[in-house]
């Protein structure tokens, strides 16, 4: 009799035991999260201002807890704001504004972010790192005797139907004759036309013209290195070169590759800020797409420095100095308030093109 009493008790122990079990796996949130990594890295420096900043988990997370709440960036004490995504097992922080050059940050992933099973990090997560870029005003590039010319090319300029350009233009090493569709009168040492506000040179006109070209095609060449050369860009590959709907503030931009302008963009900034767009590829305006200028920013102030070929399309509008190692084409009724200057061809086609 005691025995089978005995009997019963185990078992009734042993089925609450089981059941306990099944209730703490039930309520087992799993495996504590991780941070597998942070871009950019803890301590990294040189980070480019338009950076974003991603952080991969060990496992997926609740993506109810992974806001900017949780994933915090600061400059000091203050809080930078941002809009925090979430895809995978990556969290991304995209700051609302470019962030400051040379200025450290501080990165804090807290432990409200959790798994889907409700497990949370053991503990916060902090780095820091320290962008790059230049704290002194960026300082214009230097045209030389390029500055004279509103069109200045090496090879030819060459336009269809009726251009209205404002400024001289100049042609060397090549002769007047591959200037074409501007209708030259010819005087001496200069030609004009009814399309020009201004006068056209070649190298093939009287003294002093062809060593006055000479000085500038030189200075030109100088200021596309110039402004090739200029180091620790502020903005690296932004956008993957897709600027369409941005709004560029004044700084140093750098590419490796193509950029294109496929919807209007704002270049916004005070009347002395400077803004160097180095372009490694092309570049390309896609047509009637506008650059608009705010806050006093001036078009004197702006360079593209673009390695490939650069073409506005058919009635868009750009601002600033063009230097192209290749050539520049303005589509029809596209227009330029600021300098084509290229070291081969420039084309027009019922284009506007003004001195800034």
């Amino acid at each position: 009799m005691k025995l089978s009493k005995t009997i019963q008790l185990l078992s009734l122990a042993s089925i609450l035991f089981i059941a306990g079990c099944k209730k703490d796996a039930k309520n087992d949130p799993g495996p504590t999260p991780t941070v597998s990594t942070t871009t950019p890295g803890n301590n990294a420096t040189a980070v480019p201002r338009n950076n974003s900043i991603t952080i991969s988990f060990s496992a997926a997370m609740d993506p109810a807890t992974i806001n900017s709440s949780t994933v915090i960036v600061k400059k000091g004490s203050t809080v930078i704001p941002g809009v925090v995504t979430y895809a995978g097992t990556t969290a991304t922080f995209t700051p609302t504004d470019p962030l400051l050059a040379l200025t450290e940050y501080t990165v804090t992933i807290t432990t409200g972010a959790k798994t889907l099973a409700g497990s949370a990090l053991a503990a916060n997560v902090v780095s820091t790192f320290t962008t790059g870029g230049s704290t002194t005003v960026l300082g214009v590039v230097n045209l030389g005797a390029a500055i004279n010319y509103v069109i200045l090319a090496k090879s030819a300029i060459n336009n269809s139907s009726t251009s209205a350009v404002t400024g001289d233009l100049g042609l060397s090493p090549a002769a007047t004759s591959y200037i074409t569709g501007l209708s030259l009168t010819n005087a001496t040492g200069y030609a004009t036309s009814s399309q020009v506000t201004g006068k056209l040179y070649a190298a093939d006109m009287a003294a002093p013209t062809p060593i006055t070209l000479t000085t500038s095609v030189e200075n030109m060449i100088t200021a596309y290195n110039d402004a090739a050369g200029r180091p620790s860009p502020d903005f690296v590959e932004l956008a993957t070169g897709n600027i369409g709907g941005k709004t560029l503030s004044p700084g140093l931009y750098k590419w490796t590759n193509t950029v294109t302008a496929p919807a209007n963009v704002t270049i916004s900034g005070g009347p002395n800020d400077v803004w160097i767009f180095q372009i490694a590829g092309n570049f390309t305006v896609s047509s009637a797409v506008k650059f608009t200028l705010t806050g006093g920013a001036q078009a004197k102030n702006i360079f593209w420095q673009v390695a490939g070929t650069v073409t506005i399309g058919t009635t868009a509008h750009i601002e600033g100095t063009i230097l192209s190692m290749t050539g520049i084409t303005l589509q029809t009724g596209a227009s330029l308030n600021g300098h084509a200057l290229a070291q081969t061809a420039v084309i027009l086609d019922s284009s506007v093109v003004t001195m800034p």
